[in-house]
């Protein structure tokens, strides 16, 4: 695998605001959070939705929030984004892609600019996600280049999304009820020597110094020890090498990168909000198991108007990895 050790960069570009973004497990982060161009960090909102839709009930306020955090997920990883597509091994500029659990449109955007003469089809299980990358598209002026379809990629059929040169999955494969048959299924959709990308966050991005929080120092790596178990019993892929799982769907593997994300939270004002949203979605799957000292730190944390307010430190960060595997059906 070839690593490639990136300095800090500067947060995004704001005209993928509103970023690929994530997670997802991200990022998005996952729990939201990759990213994500799908899901939000991992905390667990879905990124991109590619499975399981969400969009029922209570539901709702849960889905724009989780817009929100891949809006931000997406700026604030926007350059990191930009570097994976100039990356990617094609022999060709593609003239179809298609991003699969695309989210709010972090992806979709980043090829959209790579590829000036691409259309991207953006699939995603939420409809609120794919209405709010339909008005960046009009916003952007590349309304005719971005076709949506609202699907839940766990059923048995997918819809027609015609033979692309090239399948994104950005923070989406490792929510998918059955990924092994998801790769297959996306072989046979690529065109012979088509290219299948897939980008993945190494778990939920961390923001605070090891020694935060004051009073409970290392707080925030008890709370990812805590999310362990929760995301190994409901999100089983992630973190997952999907090399092998690529070759043995009929995939060859054309290359992987390693990036390191190191951005300096005092380079964007969206860092602060990127981790405020990431870690409310954090405690949601942890708070029943945290220490109640542990959780009480966490809250001040996540008061927004409080005096320890996480919007309030000088000293954040984005610290992660994301792995991107570029994988080519033959014929």
């Amino acid at each position: 695998m070839t690593h490639a050790q990136h300095a800090p960069q500067h947060g995004a570009a704001h005209d993928e605001h509103g970023h690929d973004g994530h997670i997802q497990d991200g990022h998005t982060p996952d729990g939201h959070g990759h990213g994500g161009q799908g899901h939000a960090p991992h905390g667990h909102a879905g990124h991109g939705h590619a499975g399981h839709g969400r969009d029922h009930g209570h539901a709702r306020q849960d889905l724009e929030g989780q817009a929100e955090i891949l809006d931000l997920d997406a700026e604030v990883l926007a350059e990191h984004i930009a570097d994976i597509t100039t990356w990617l091994p094609l022999t060709e500029p593609p003239r179809h892609i298609v991003d699969l659990g695309s989210g709010t449109g972090a992806g979709t955007f980043a090829l959209l600019d790579r590829f000036p003469d691409a259309h991207v089809t953006a699939v995603d299980s939420s409809a609120g996600h794919l209405q709010r990358l339909r008005e960046k598209a009009c916003a952007r002026g590349v309304e005719d280049r971005v076709r949506t379809v609202q699907a839940d990629l766990d059923e048995t059929e997918w819809p027609d999304l015609g033979a692309p040169d090239l399948v994104w999955a950005s923070a989406s494969m490792h929510h998918m009820a059955d990924p092994d048959q998801a790769l297959r299924t996306v072989r046979e959709l690529l065109a012979p020597g088509g290219l299948f990308a897939v980008v993945e966050l190494a778990g939920f991005p961390r923001f605070l110094p090891e020694d935060a929080h004051e009073g409970r120092p290392g707080l925030e790596e008890r709370c990812h020890t805590a999310s362990e178990s929760y995301h190994a019993e409901h999100v089983p892929h992630r973190g997952a090498d999907w090399g092998p799982k690529l070759t043995a769907a009929g995939f060859t593997l054309d290359g992987d990168r390693v990036i390191d994300v190191n951005i300096e939270g005092a380079r964007s004002e969206a860092v602060g909000a990127y981790a405020l949203g990431s870690l409310q979605r954090l405690r949601g799957s942890i708070a029943e198991v945290l220490p109640p000292e542990d959780l009480a730190a966490l809250d001040r944390l996540l008061d927004a108007d409080g005096p320890e307010s996480i919007l309030r430190r000088e000293d954040l960060a984005v610290r992660t990895e994301r792995t991107v595997w570029a994988a080519r059906r033959k014929n």
